[in-house]
């Protein structure tokens, strides 16, 4: 009975937990506000309602100690794009500041129902508004190309052909000074990164100060980028030496502007199976900021680097890169350190992190997902056979009591001291652990836990078919077969148990498959299929295990 109530808590603790943690994700939806100059200190508001301030609203002035003016020099006329086109996406450049304004990954479909139609990983569009910016600030009232002013292409469109391994895409700005800033972004084949670089040339008669700045500017999350009854996080991330993984939700950011020091780190946005981060290079001292833009309903996370001092007459550089695809943990490690965390395995990722390469490894065999978690479930029972095993063997004990124990509710039912006494002496006389199930139990369930998120959060099961009706593992099971499935072995299961000697008890127990039938009903094929082969090994471990112990004590008596 004690085995049944602890298993009960931990079963609404565990699903309590995962409704709880979606309903604090910071998806909040900000009603856009009237457009002003009060989100810069200072700015007087014209007739218009905008000014020279609001223009640099999304300018890091603020963090970089310095006061740039943006010109905005592009309103009123169509800008320019650049499309660029590698083996693994597709891209468009706006001459605006050299922005990367959309972003196709031709590998990953928007939907198994439209699999030519590729993921939007970066966009403008208001509904799906994600952009990579950056630029060069320098001192107040001196122009500099950033994100806002327009930046003149070399071509129109850019494509990777057979035997090239990488594409450069030149943009050039020249102030009225003489000054000559040349912005490259060099693409390569099958690699989600981007490196951007910058030469500039002062051909000016005075010094030039100047320092870079990149971002991340994103629209509010918004209900149709999440699943159902799954929490993923989905917002800013900012890395250094002393945190290597920080999230600043939306929330955050309004409630106050970021300002960290940030050296071999980087920043991102992130959503479930997808990451867009800005990495400067080795060893360069930056400052990370967000900021949250009202009149825009737009959030931002960016770094913005220290001055550098180009001499009149010479030359100098900004060096950056950008990692725009897929959470793929090997290409993430590879382009920065602890980028990798973005796959967000939680608290327990320590446990997670080797299951997933135990994953891995596995399907490298099979080549099938589904298998992989299949057999990946069968070395985890295997590892905890022992375990197991002496919480069965408890357990079938503990059935083996039932009549003796309902004997004792009815002599002692009403004095709830004496029916302690009896019992604990019942226990005692047959050698007889009541917590002898759940202790096993208990040191398995950071491993069920971590391999929950595991398989939650691996883009490789994104659109990952199994067999049959199961064409995607990462969403629920179209048919409802995997769920009907787990909460029969459920029920199973259950029977080989010992029942609750509490009538009420008893009851709500026969409730519970169908309540986590439900529950599961909406969750990731790919985790309901765990579960179901998880309690089938459970079962057969169990119904050997029981018919064991029962043996060995009818062959005692």
């Amino acid at each position: 009975m004690e085995t049944q109530r602890l298993l009960l808590y931990l079963a609404f603790g565990f699903l309590s937990l995962i409704i709880y943690q979606t309903w604090l994700q910071d998806y909040h939806t900000p009603v856009p506000t009237v457009q002003t100059s009060t989100d810069v200190p200072g700015a007087t508001p014209t007739a218009g309602g905008t000014s020279s301030a609001s223009n640099a609203a999304d300018l890091p002035s603020a963090v970089a100690g310095s006061i740039a003016t943006a010109t905005d020099s592009g309103n009123g006329v169509d800008i320019p794009t650049v499309t660029v086109s590698t083996d693994v996406m597709d891209v468009i450049i706006s001459a605006r500041g050299a922005t990367i304004v959309g972003v196709e990954l031709l590998d990953y479909p928007v939907s198994i129902e439209l699999p030519d139609t590729p993921f939007k990983m970066i966009s403008d569009d208001p509904l799906q508004y994600l952009v990579a910016e950056s630029g060069l600030q320098a001192r107040e009232n001196e122009a500099a190309p950033t994100h806002r002013e327009l930046m003149t292409p070399e071509a129109e469109s850019y494509s990777l052909v057979d035997g090239q391994d990488s594409i450069k895409v030149p943009f050039v700005w020249t102030s009225e000074a003489g000054i000559t800033v040349t912005k490259t972004l060099t693409f390569y084949r099958s690699n989600y990164e981007v490196d951007v670089d910058y030469q500039i040339a002062n051909a000016s008669s005075s010094d030039w100060t100047v320092n870079q700045y990149r971002q991340l500017k994103r629209k509010p999350g918004t209900s149709d980028e999440k699943q159902q009854f799954v929490n993923t996080y989905i917002g800013g991330v900012v890395s250094n030496e002393e945190d290597r993984y920080t999230k600043v939700s939306f929330g955050d950011m309004e409630d106050e502007d970021l300002n960290v020091n940030v050296t071999d780190g980087w920043v991102a946005m992130i959503e479930h199976y997808f990451a867009a981060a800005w990495i400067p290079t080795v060893a360069e001292q930056n400052t990370a900021y967000s900021r949250y833009l009202p009149q825009e309903n737009r959030y931002l996370i960016g770094m913005v680097s220290a001055s550098q001092v180009v001499p009149a007459g010479s030359q100098g550089s900004f060096n950056s890169k950008a990692y725009i695809g897929p959470k793929i943990q090997d290409n993430l490690s590879a382009a920065a350190p602890h980028l990798e965390l973005t796959v967000d395995f939680g608290w327990l990722t320590i446990i997670a992190q080797p299951l997933f390469w135990l994953l891995k490894t596995i399907h490298g065999y099979v080549g099938n997902w589904g298998w992989a978690i299949i057999f990946t479930t069968f070395v985890i029972k295997a590892v905890f056979y022992k375990l197991s095993e002496a919480s069965y063997r408890s357990m079938a004990k503990m059935k083996m009591l039932q009549p003796k124990l309902a004997s004792l509710k009815e002599r002692h039912g009403d004095d709830r001291t004496k029916m302690g006494q009896a019992t604990m002496e019942l226990y005692k006389k047959e050698k007889v652990n009541p917590l002898g199930g759940c202790l096993p139990m208990l040191i398995q369930i950071p491993v069920f836990i971590a391999l929950y998120w595991t398989l939650l959060e691996s883009v490789e099961l994104r659109q990952a078919p199994f067999m049959l009706w199961l064409q995607d593992l990462s969403i629920k099971d179209p048919l409802f077969i995997l769920p009907v499935i787990m909460a029969a072995t459920m029920y199973f299961q259950q029977k080989l148990n010992p029942a609750p000697v509490d009538p009420i008890q008893a009851k709500v127990f026969q409730f519970l498959p169908l309540v986590f039938g439900i529950f599961f009903a909406f969750f990731p094929a790919g985790l309901v299929l765990y579960w179901v082969v998880n309690n089938t090994l459970s079962i057969a471990q169990q119904y050997y295990i029981t018919r064991h112990v029962l043996a060995s004590s009818n062959a005692k008596k």
